[in-house]
């Protein structure tokens, strides 16, 4: 049990690359504490969803290690050396993509039951349940035999975060959920988060939208060059960031005049 002050995540000295010239983290220190939600933030190849990745347990590092919950769940000792990755403490992460990853060939409800049916041995009935309560919560509940072609962009974000939930996780990670989304469909996403965090659970999120990141985030993040530039209350890194290369950032981005 992880007591209040204590981190969930602990990720130290991360490093990842992509062959010998492409260096994307290059030595990522971050903490975050239970209930937190942290917003990351900064230029397209700044190593944003490569980090959601690797929590999520899909890319292998260089080196460095990721502790949740005060137990080890990422490490490598070196470029050389295997990427060590616990995947009973995977199982407590789940992670929302950009764009969907449904499985078009099975209706909304399946796409919801398959993961505890098969992961856990839970009962069809049991998760069909659950799955039902979790669409009518997130105001899809005539869509549950429907497949993901006859659903917007919004209702599949909506689906796979609620797939998502089916699990249980103990952290939510969202990758630019919003970003392949219509304008008008943008807020029935932001909501749904929006309603998650208002029952306090953790999650990471990247994204470009600025009105989402000041509204969900407890603590914003900046990387750029794959470090950590600047980490606050997001009044203060959005509206008042101490480094300069924060403030070039927001200018340029969120065309906000300090």
């Amino acid at each position: 049990m992880t007591s209040a002050s204590a981190p969930l995540v602990a990720i130290r000295a991360l490093h990842k690359s992509y062959g010998p010239h492409i260096q994307v983290l290059k030595g990522l220190d971050i903490e975050m504490k239970p209930g937190e939600r942290v917003v990351v933030i900064g230029p397209s190849g700044g190593g944003k969803s490569t980090l959601l990745r690797v929590m999520m347990g899909l890319e292998k590092i260089d080196s460095g290690a990721v502790t949740f919950g005060g137990k080890p769940y990422i490490s490598s000792a070196g470029p050389d050396a295997k990427t060590v990755i616990d995947t009973e403490v995977r199982r407590s992460i789940g992670m929302v993509f950009q764009h969907y990853t449904l499985f078009p060939h099975l209706s909304v409800i399946q796409n919801l039951v398959l993961a505890p049916c098969k992961v856990r041995g839970e009962k069809k009935a049991s998760a069909m349940r659950r799955a039902q309560a979790l669409l009518e919560r997130f105001g899809l509940g005539a869509k549950a035999n429907a497949f993901p072609a006859q659903l917007s962009g919004g209702q599949k974000q909506r689906v796979a975060i609620a797939r998502a939930l089916m699990l249980d996780p103990k952290l939510m990670l969202f990758d630019e959920v919003t970003s392949a989304l219509d304008p008008e469909l943008v807020a029935e996403v932001e909501q749904v988060i929006l309603q998650l965090a208002n029952q306090n659970m953790p999650m990471m999120i990247v994204t470009h939208d600025m009105w989402f990141a000041r509204n969900i985030a407890s603590r914003v993040i900046f990387c750029a060059g794959g470090v950590v530039v600047e980490d606050g209350p997001p009044e203060q890194v959005l509206g008042a960031p101490r480094e300069e290369r924060t403030r070039e950032f927001i200018d340029r981005v969120f065309h906000i005049k300090q």
